[in-house]
């Protein structure tokens, strides 16, 4: 990738030309200077279309790249793009000069610093990004918090001064300048962050890093990053990043390796909770907890790696024997922790509330979906959000006779199944609380028939378990005298099919769900029979 390092070095030579043009135009503000900028502007933005044809050509030629040479043409793009709209702050900070009435008034503020910062970060990236340094990636990355620190302090100055009434055009085009060298810094910020997911192989923001290190070393484990191979393994819709982290060159962590997870703080601490909470009801069953560091509004949190695979891998797989076995565990485990947790006091899951919250999301996505009163001759059809509110006086009055310990998310790849040690672990369990266990039924059959795959023998394997967990679930409900089982069963069937729709982008599958819930909905508030009597049509969650 000869011809990449040489346009990057050429380009990194134009946009350091640039700046310090840049700095030249403040010094002495002219028409001449600012053209100067202008002109190497369009050579700068030429240069960032040569590097991004360089790029796209090599990935869609046909050369086969390895992942560590698609992650340098990625990386390379994107820091020749910011370095392009670095170039553009240049032409925004001179033109702004022509806005001040006295081209001297700047000179009494501290820019210089700015200019010093840029260029001591632009030295840096060659080397950074083509001997994979990451010292140097990551003091690319800290001169974005270091231009911060500089435009507050000139910031704060100026907006003192302007409390005065004097010069305000003028303190405020130099606040413009200020802001825009700042700017400078986002821009750096990015091309760091592109360095270390070049020689990570991984995305991750610069606080992620910082997050890793420290939670590592909190740990007891003092890797080098460079050293540590990070995989992306589980997408989260909760603003977590989760990753599996393994140990370097030199052993310094375990072979097996150890999940990262970092986000907010909240939801990280109370997963903390929930995981000692679950390991006294059963221990071995959540992944033990590594280390936990808490950083303001975020967190950062280790957990041991678990052997095994999801219960979504074993369906997709379409092993029946071993999809058999793993069920009977998962069913074991669920009724032991339920039996263990069961606390004679009715309790409310509410399912037609949380619906309610989640609906503007579906409707944000398919908003044709919100459909009016209609009339099919002088019969009229209600919308959704009328049968959910006759659905929400039934939920009210349905109360689930005790309450168990549930894990608040029980996607089937939430559960993991370890064959070679016949063991069941709960995984991602930020949401558990004390509540119906119904929620966590429900929420399995759905995560199991919004599965995307369609052949024949797939769906069967669906419909399979399915049926099981809900017969498994119904004798659990008769053991224990649960006479509202399947009416409740039915009202978080609803609930998760509706909401799931917001996750859905294949429309006609989305719809296909759409419709299912409210046909469960429909036959819930239609039925005349008391809710002991009502029976859940269960070939709804079954697609032929």
């Amino acid at each position: 990738m000869q011809d990449l390092e040489q346009n990057i070095r050429f380009m990194l030579l134009e946009v350091t030309k640039q700046m310090e043009g840049t700095l030249k135009a403040l010094e002495s503000p002219s028409e001449a200077a600012i053209e100067k900028i202008e002109n190497r502007d369009n050579y700068i933005d030429n240069m960032k279309s040569v590097i991004e044809n360089i790029c796209f050509s090599r990935l869609h030629g046909g050369e086969t790249l390895s992942k560590r040479g698609v992650d340098r043409l990625r990386a390379t793009h994107i820091i020749s793009n910011n370095l392009e709209r670095l170039a553009d702050h240049a032409v925004n900070i001179v033109r702004q000069t022509r806005f001040l009435t006295d081209g001297e008034f700047i000179k009494r503020y501290e820019y210089r610093p700015f200019f010093d910062e840029i260029f001591s970060a632009l030295e840096k990236v060659y080397d950074a990004l083509f001997r994979q340094d990451m010292s140097l990636a990551f003091k690319i990355c800290l001169s974005e918090s270091n231009l911060d620190m500089l435009y507050k302090k000139q910031f704060d100055r100026i907006l003192n001064e302007l409390r005065a009434g004097v010069e305000t055009g003028n303190l405020i085009t130099t606040v413009f300048i200020f802001r825009y060298l700042e700017r400078v810094g986002d821009a750096l910020l990015n091309v760091g962050e592109a360095i270390i997911f070049y020689i990570l192989g991984e995305k991750f923001k610069i606080h992620q890093y910082n997050a890793l290190r420290d939670t590592l070393a909190a740990a007891g484990r003092e890797v080098p990053i460079s050293d540590v191979e990070f995989q992306s393994i589980w997408g989260t819709r909760s603003g977590c990043r989760i990753g599996r982290v393994r140990g370097g060159r030199d052993g310094g962590a375990d072979s097996q390796g150890v999940i990262f997870k970092e986000g907010e703080a909240r939801k990280l601490i109370q997963e903390k909770i929930n995981i000692e909470r679950w390991d006294e009801i059963m221990p071995g069953l959540p992944p033990r907890i590594v280390a936990l560091r808490e950083e303001g509004a975020s967190a950062s949190l280790l957990l041991e790696f678990l052997s095994g695979c999801t219960i979504q891998d074993i369906v997709l797989a379409g092993e029946k024997q071993y999809l058999g076995d793993a069920l009977l565990l998962l069913e074991e485990t669920a009724s032991e922790v339920w039996e263990f947790t069961k606390q004679d006091t009715p309790v409310n899951a509410d399912y037609i509330g949380q619906c309610l919250s989640r609906l503007p999301d579906v409707y944000r996505l398919y908003p044709d979906f919100d459909t009016p009163v209609r009339m099919i001759g002088e019969v009229a059809i209600p919308p959704l959000r009328g049968l959910l509110g006759e659905a929400r006086q039934l939920d009210r009055a349905l109360a689930a006779p005790f309450s168990v310990f549930i894990h608040g998310d029980f996607n089937i790849n939430n559960i993991v199944y370890d064959h070679a040690n016949q063991r069941i672990h709960y995984i991602d369990l930020h949401r558990s609380a004390q509540s119906d266990y119904l929620q966590d039924l429900s929420v399995f059959m759905v995560s199991n028939f919004r599965l995307p795959i369609f052949d024949d023998a797939a769906r069967e394997r669906i419909r399979m378990v399915i049926s099981e967990i809900y017969n498994f679930g119904r004798e659990f409900a008769r053991k224990h005298g649960d006479a509202t089982y399947d009416a409740r069963l039915c009202l978080g069937l609803i609930r998760s099919l509706l909401t799931s729709v917001r996750f859905e982008l294949n429309r006609k599958f989305a719809k296909t769900m759409y419709l299912r819930g409210v046909f469960l909905l429909e036959k819930l508030v239609t039925s005349h029979r008391p809710p002991e009597e009502f029976r859940l049509p269960l070939d709804a969650l079954f697609i032929d």
